[in-house]
């Protein structure tokens, strides 16, 4: 008998499901269709035969969204009584109680009002995630704490709730729900996404072209970031290959040599260039412990964090075998040594080490730069 497609996937999970999976729609502004497109994969499971449930979804008075929510049973929202005001909140109990496959929770980054049994909805998210239900959540990039200082700047907009980073890191998929910026427009001066009366206001504001941009790019970097863990995750499973790579990585060979710093600059010159993870490597040593050679590593290493390095102590007595070891575990693409003017039995060495990390790592671009000697 042929396999259907969701027999396939139940073969390939576990016998024991430990947590639920976490699925992200990221977008870059509202109206991108985060919300529309959670919905319609809880329809498309719902009628794989899964029990899906919506928690939480926010309409936003948008007909075509209320629409597709309705075709899935909602979970009765809390009401809280607040300073005299009542407020819907996410009744995170109900759904544990209810207990579904699968949990559709729009607006991760939202706050739940004083008296909710959690401060932020993602904490909410977890809960159910370790009731070993599946969660379908959705976010904007402004939204994620590290990108937020560059979103208000860029905008202007103050933007008042966030997701730490590690939240988006525990994400098992993280899809971009994207449009181009023209398109948003469009649906803009449609009344697709606010009333007439603020689209004019929007547009001149927050959905100016340009700020669209920037965020779309944010938003597409944060997405790259997200496919690159989950294959360096899968390669390391897999035990797969250095070859298996995405995204260039730029690894830089330090050691307690002033000259050093123009070896991070040009790794930093290059990580930008080619938009790459940028590390610097040192093997430390007895001789690096030293006061001098101490206090020049210490100036070293702070340029380099300075650059945006990722500073990595090496341990061995080999740094050809050491480098060529962090090289394939982590899947670097390029690394940088330096070489001075070296004569005799030293040049040989040298040449020795560069011979070794080429064997050891063969997938790796290598730079060699000519430095002066101290």
């Amino acid at each position: 008998m042929k396999k259907r497609p969701e027999d396939w996937l139940e073969a390939a999970e576990p016998a024991e499901r430990t947590r639920g999976r976490f699925k992200v729609f990221l977008g870059y502004a509202p109206g991108v269709g985060k919300t529309f497109s959670m919905l319609s994969e809880g329809i498309r499971r719902k009628s794989r035969g899964e029990d899906v449930v919506i928690g939480m979804v926010e309409t936003h008075g948008r007909s075509g969204t209320a629409d597709v929510a309705a075709k899935l049973e909602q979970v009765p929202r809390r009401q809280i009584d607040y300073r005299g005001t009542l407020f819907e909140e996410m009744d995170v109990d109900a759904i544990l109680a209810r207990a579904p496959r699968v949990a559709l929770i729009d607006e991760l980054a939202h706050t739940n009002i004083e008296g909710s049994r959690f401060a932020k909805r993602y904490e909410d998210v977890f809960a159910l995630l370790d009731a070993k239900i599946d969660v379908l959540t959705t976010i904007n990039i402004q939204h994620i704490e590290s990108v937020t200082p560059r979103v208000q700047s860029l905008t202007g907009i103050t933007v008042r709730e966030t997701v730490p980073d590690w939240v988006l890191d525990r994400a098992d998929e993280i899809v971009m729900s994207d449009l181009t910026p023209e398109a948003l427009a469009t649906r803009m001066r449609r009344g697709d996404i606010y009333p007439m009366e603020r689209v004019e206001r929007a547009l001149a504001n927050f959905f100016r072209r340009g700020n669209l941009i920037a965020l779309r790019e944010m938003a597409l970097q944060q997405v790259t970031r997200a496919v690159d863990r989950t294959l360096d995750q899968y390669v390391k499973t897999k035990q797969l290959g250095a070859h298996w790579t995405v995204a260039e990585k730029v690894a830089v060979c330090i050691s307690s040599s002033a000259a050093s710093r123009d070896l991070i600059a040009r790794g930093a010159r290059l990580s930008q260039a080619i938009d790459a993870e940028f590390y610097v490597l040192h093997l430390d040593t007895a001789h690096d412990r030293e006061p001098d050679p101490a206090r020049t590593l210490g100036e070293n290493l702070q340029f380099a964090e300075n650059l945006g390095a990722r500073v990595i102590h090496l341990k061995g007595s080999s740094v050809a075998a050491a480098t060529a070891a962090f090289a394939t575990e982590n899947r670097i693409t390029q690394v940088i040594f330096g070489r001075s003017a070296l004569t005799g039995l030293r040049k040989y060495l040298y040449f020795y080490a560069i011979h070794r990390f080429i064997a050891a790592a063969p997938h790796v671009d290598l730079h060699i730069i000519t430095q002066e000697t101290d």
